[in-house]
């Protein structure tokens, strides 16, 4: 997606206000981008934005101003509750404005079928490090979607991390067993290999920093290093000694690849189960 101009010319509509769409709003006040203003729905009430000058919450659709008109509506809605959340929506559908959805498991055609078939659809899916700027989002729009929505939409998702398209709405199910779902595999990275500390002897503390700054700090090196993971590994590792003892068992057939190439088709056959 290519850059934008920071601010919208209308005001912004936020459908759900939990963890991702807070998180993504945190990050819109702050860049300035949503300087006409954001509608947010929440039924809880947001209060973290509640006193903040350029946000208005409203806990229902329903209660949101007949004459607004939204440049863009974010919905951060779970999945199981789009069903009332996107024909309530169907009112702001025009070509002036652009829907965007980071919810898992949706697609374009269900949205089109409430929005109406010329209505301007992105669907994306980010991840939960977009909470401190640091996630990754691929997004997908529909062939209704302008240049300037797509810049729009790129800006907007480009508050809290990287930004990546794709013409093809199938390989959203597999970005999202990736990237989607990939933060969890690393936490659970984390997890056992703090377990395995323990097992080893270390105690439980010493044990917890070193797999999370282990983790941390390699993911880091990953991303601003200009070698490849393969090489990265290739440095660690010298022939016979403790590191290639621990590759033998994680290369191993039955290893790490072939858990997680099961892992990751796994979330991908859920995605599309869910997509029906």
């Amino acid at each position: 997606m290519a850059p934008a101009d920071p601010h919208l010319t209308r005001p912004l509509l936020l459908v759900g206000c939990g963890k991702m769409g807070g998180a993504m709003l945190s990050r819109w006040l702050e860049s300035g981008i949503a300087g006409a203003g954001v509608a947010a729905v929440d039924p809880l009430g947001a209060p973290e934005f509640a006193g903040h000058g350029q946000v208005t919450v409203y806990e229902a659709m329903d209660a949101l101003p007949g004459d607004l008109d939204p440049e863009v509506v974010v919905f951060a809605v779970k999945p199981q509750q789009m069903d009332a959340a996107a024909p309530a929506a169907a009112r702001f559908a025009g070509p002036g404005t652009v829907f965007l959805s980071i919810a898992a498991g949706t697609t374009i055609g269900y949205f089109a079928g409430h929005l109406g078939a010329d209505a301007a659809i992105v669907r994306a899916m980010p991840n939960t490090p977009a909470a401190i700027g640091q996630g990754i989002t691929v997004a997908c729009p529909s062939a209704a979607v302008s240049k300037a929505q797509i810049a729009i939409c790129a800006a907007l998702l480009g508050a809290v991390g990287a930004v990546l398209t794709v013409d093809d709405e199938a390989l959203i199910d597999p970005v999202t067993a990736v990237s989607g779902s990939g933060p969890a595999y690393v936490f659970l990275l984390i997890e056992c290999l703090a377990e395995a500390g323990v097992e080893a002897g270390l105690p439980r503390a010493l044990a917890d920093r070193l797999a999370l700054v282990t983790v941390a700090g390699a993911g880091q090196l990953a991303l601003r290093g200009d070698d490849a993971p393969a090489q990265l590994r290739k440095n660690v590792t010298s022939p016979g000694g403790t590191t290639q003892a621990a590759l033998d068992i994680l290369m191993a057939e039955d290893g790490l690849q072939s858990l997680m190439t099961r892992a990751v088709a796994a979330a991908t056959r859920r995605g599309r189960e869910l997509a029906g």
